[in-house]
């Protein structure tokens, strides 16, 4: 009895992510535990982040009655499917509930189990579960009292209707993160929701002008059009009238002209302030002539990418001298001038993020005797500071967290003062110019740092050898400086490290087993380096391996836990055999650069469309044998660079299918990652929050050689996403061209050069609109070349040079204009400019015979030497003459010559590449 009367004056009852990875499920906590049963006064239950998937029975819904006065119940981020809504309509009192991140969609919206709900729902919550269709406004309609509704990121499509104006107790609406489109009329029915407070639309393709009518919504405290496609100005009138306002957004969009920061002014309530903006047509200006000083106080201040006081010479807002609660400023990407503003650490002493990133500041790095104990993140990098880090750094930045020097001119040895740094989690000094060795401390003091980034500077020593303490880093970034040594002993107990990249030093030895068997070790990069013997496989399960341009040798590394595989470079090495059949089952594998080594056998099949393939880079190995036509069932390919091979046969028609230029996805910014940054005000959605430019490096950067223009490039980053390319160049492959070839739009890179192609150049190539570089040269073409390639207005290099090709040229326009004699040499039958033979004419070639002797010249009297060099003269020019009148046995000459030059080449390639390269840097 005392226990019931203890159970019963439970009001509200949290079992939150403690069920994880536990076998309990929602029917055991709901109707099979005695304590729970009992709670007939529970008014609020929270099962939220719990794995829970079961489908209750009807007998154990109705057990659910007996939760008469529960009021809310929580249970995102779980597996429920459409049958818990269902379920739930046995709860009489239910006003609010949270089905966000479940799995209700299945495509279309619940509206049958919605309407076994209570018809007094006031709350209802249903973000990411993939709904589809238009907006179920409609099925909505029964629920009279809905005060907060939030749809945010499923994949509704279509327009808001304007039957949304019937929902008139709505105080919080959220359709941010779908496909909605259209533009918003000023009759639209948003503007006829007077209690409306918070309204996000952002994250969807909106276009056209904002609605004049939004001024009318007078309550609202929260407005977020960010990351649409509204066009037009902001006018000033837009948000004259929202008194109430705190919250705005108008970042990322196409707005164009200038908007002035002092049509704020009046907005004494401001809290949130947010512009971010790549477009170079908008301007934010903070400055009037006469100075203002504005009636609220911000928090939270984002003007980024904007601009900003561009006509002003590009100064910090004067304004903000009569802001002192802001809790984070971001004034990054405005071309700011000036030396370092202390006045911002000063003036607010509840800063805790100061974000001046891509910006001109100069001069050095001067902290004032003020010190800040609330600075958790700041960001300088991309700017103009020089000079050296003060060693006081760690006094008057006691508290921060995020440090970002990164991309400036700062020099000399990095302050060990930043060893002192207790809380520091996160260190950028990459791109400057430090020297010296490593502080010690790093490693050893800063038991919380997560992120190390030192890369491209002038960092010597080293710092690998010895017995290795990491601590808890998880990120860290070694790669271009000047670092040697072999790497020393670690305690593998640091389970932490997830991404270690130390290319492009002068590292000696071998890998280390314990690097490859580090538990969460997922991106590992040496490349460029001394390394030598065979990659060691371990535990660790790879996502990233750039191990190229190194000596590793031995067979293909094919290690057991390459199944995650993403991305695997392994060029430039002396690597041998041939690549083990596991690869065509890895569906996960994006990339695969095996060039320069000494590999054999044939092109592995890899299974098709269960492939992620989109770069494959097999360049300059000993492949054999025909290209698979497995290839062709490949849906993601960009890239493709099979050249100097000995790969044989046709060329597949089927390749046309593939090959296509890579789109990233756009990575939306989730309800739960917008959680992660802390301070704003209490929202009826949601707690919106202090959010910029964090941490963004997502993952290391690959990069690729491929041959474009007749040179090699390195491809990385965005240019390597937007690179097509298709180099099949010297192999022995046969046959004519494929006609399909010319239905590669997108190709930008073309190479089929040095094989044995014969037959016509295909009239289509015409269709490659987008094609910079085209290389058909030393083949058995024949035919004309085809005029209509002068439409390609891209082409920057074409190449038909030694073929059989005959007639006319293209007329010189365009592109064709800028091609000289080189681009057709080895072509004696093709006639016009830019050649020198003139296609009038009719001669043809002719063998004159040599002048006879005199009769009377007897033959003892001949020296021997000169009969023997006239004889051989007579020879050549005989030999000579029947090439030039005979294309076949031209021909066939060239091509013996060509195949002893490449026998030779490679040769010499390969026996000096066994040599150690002990002077390679």
């Amino acid at each position: 009895m005392i226990r019931d009367r203890v159970i019963n004056i439970w009001i509200k009852l949290t079992l939150n992510c403690t069920l994880e990875n536990n076998p309990l499920n929602i029917i055991y906590v709901l109707l099979h535990v005695t304590e729970l049963a009992h709670l007939t006064n529970l008014e609020e239950l929270d099962l939220s982040h719990n794995y829970f998937n079961d489908t209750p029975s009807i007998q154990e819904c109705m057990r659910l009655s007996r939760l008469k006065k529960l009021k809310s119940i929580r249970l995102q981020s779980n597996e429920f499917n459409k049958s818990i809504i269902s379920c739930l309509g046995a709860l009489p009192s239910l006003k609010a509930l949270e089905l966000s991140n479940n799995y209700l969609g299945g495509g279309s919206f619940p509206i049958q189990e919605l309407s076994y709900l209570s018809q007094d729902l006031e709350v209802l919550l249903l973000s990411q579960n993939d709904f589809n269709g238009t907006l179920p406004i409609k099925a909505l309609a029964s629920f009279h009292h809905l005060e907060v509704l939030d749809l945010r990121y499923n994949n509704f499509v279509g327009i808001i209707p304007s039957t949304i104006q019937e929902f008139s107790s709505l105080r919080a609406l959220s359709f941010a993160g779908n496909n909605l489109h259209g533009s918003l009329p000023n009759d639209i029915g948003l503007c006829e929701l007077k209690n409306l407070q918070e309204l996000d639309l952002s994250h969807n393709m909106f276009n056209g002008s904002m609605p004049q009518c939004f001024n009318r919504l007078s309550s609202l405290k929260l407005l977020d059009i960010s990351s649409n496609q509204f066009t037009g100005t902001l006018p000033p009138a837009l948000i004259a009238n929202l008194t109430s306002l705190k919250y705005v957004d108008f970042g990322d969009n196409l707005f164009e002209g200038s908007f002035s920061f002092s049509s704020l002014s009046n907005n004494a309530m401001l809290e949130v302030v947010r512009f971010m903006s790549n477009n170079s047509k908008f301007e934010v200006e903070t400055e009037e002539p006469t100075g203002w000083i504005p009636m609220f106080q911000l928090k939270v201040l984002v003007i980024s990418g904007c601009n900003m006081n561009r006509l002003k010479g590009g100064i910090v807002p004067g304004f903000l001298l009569h802001q002192h609660e802001l809790h984070e400023i971001d004034l990054s990407d405005n071309s700011l001038v000036g030396p370092f503003p202390n006045w911002l650490i000063e003036k607010n002493t509840m800063l805790e993020d100061l974000i001046l990133s891509k910006n001109s500041f100069s001069g050095t790095i001067r902290m004032s005797f003020y010190v800040n104990a609330n600075i958790r993140r700041l960001d300088m990098s991309g700017n103009h500071l020089n000079g050296t880090i003060p060693d006081d750094i760690q006094k008057f930045l006691p508290s921060i967290t995020y440090l970002n020097l990164s991309s400036n001119f700062l020099d000399g040895v990095i302050s060990s003062s930043i060893g002192d740094m207790s809380e520091l989690e996160a260190l950028d000094l990459s791109d400057n110019k430090f020297s010296g060795e490593v502080p010690k401390g790093l490693f050893s003091n800063l038991s919380d740092l997560m992120i190390l980034k030192l890369s491209k500077n002038k960092l010597q020593g080293q710092v690998l050898s010895g017995n290795l303490s990491l601590g808890h880093i998880s990120w860290l970034y070694l790669d271009s400086n000047c670092f040697t040594g072999k790497i020393g002993n670690a305690n593998i107990s640091n389970h932490f490290l997830t991404r270690l990249d130390i290319g492009s030093n002068y590292f000696t030895g071998m890998i280390p087993h314990w690097i490859s068997n580090m538990s969460y070790l997922s991106e590992l990069v040496v490349r460029d380096n001394s390394f030598e013997g065979q990659f060691p496989c371990g535990t660790a399960s790879f996502t990233f391996l750039d191990i190229s341009n190194n000596y590793f040798s031995g067979p293909f590394p094919s290690c057991s836990n390459f199944q995650f595989m993403r991305h695997l470079h392994v060029g430039y090495n002396m690597l041998a055999g041939s690549i083990p059949n596991v690869f065509r089952d890895l569906t996960s594998i994006s990339t695969l650069d095996t060039a320069n080594n000494f590999l054999s056998g044939r092109i592995p099949e890899f299974h098709g469309n269960r492939s992620n393939l989109r770069i494959l880079i097999l360049r300059n190995n000993n492949f054999s044998g025909p290209i698979p036509k497995q290839l062709c069932q490949l849906s993601d390919v960009s890239l493709i660079d099979l050249s100097r091979n000995s790969l044989s046969g046709s060329i597949p028609s089927c390749l046309h299918n593939i090959i296509k230029p890579f789109y990233p996805t756009f990575v939306e910014i989730m309800y739960q990652q917008r959680l992660d940054y802390g301070y704003m005000y209490e929202s009826v959605l949601y707690k919106v929050p202090i959010f910029s430019s964090v941490w963004v490096d997502r993952e290391v950067a690959e990069e690729v050689q491929f041959t474009t223009k007749s040179l090699s490039y390195p491809y990385k980053g965005q240019i390597l996403d937007l690179m097509v390319g298709l180099d099949l160049s010297c192999n022995r492959l046969t046959g004519e061209i494929p006609e399909e070839l010319g239905l590669l739009t997108k190709i930008h890179a073309l190479n089929l050069s040095h094989n044995r192609l014969y037959g016509p150049i295909p009239v289509n190539f015409s269709n490659l609109a987008n094609i910079e570089s085209l290389d058909l040269s030393s083949n058995n073409l024949s035919g004309k070349v085809p005029s209509e390639l002068t439409k390609l207005n891209t082409l920057a290099v074409f190449n038909v040079s030694y073929n059989n090709l005959s007639g006319r040229l293209p007329e010189m326009r365009g592109q064709f204009a800028t091609f000289s004699k080189e681009s057709y040499e080895g072509n004696p039958l093709l006639c016009g400019p830019p050649l020198e033979k003139n296609c009038t004419a009719t001669s043809s070639p002719q063998l004159t015979s040599p002048s006879s002797k005199e009769e009377d010249d007897k033959w003892y009297d001949i020296d021997f030497l000169a009969s023997f060099f006239g004889t051989w003269v007579v020879f050549m020019l005989g030999f000579a003459g029947v090439l030039y009148v005979n294309p076949y046995w031209r021909r066939r000459w060239l091509e013996f010559v060509e195949e002893c030059m490449y026998t030779c080449y490679y040769f010499l390639e390969d026996s000096v590449r066994k040599v150690p390269r002990l002077f390679r840097k």
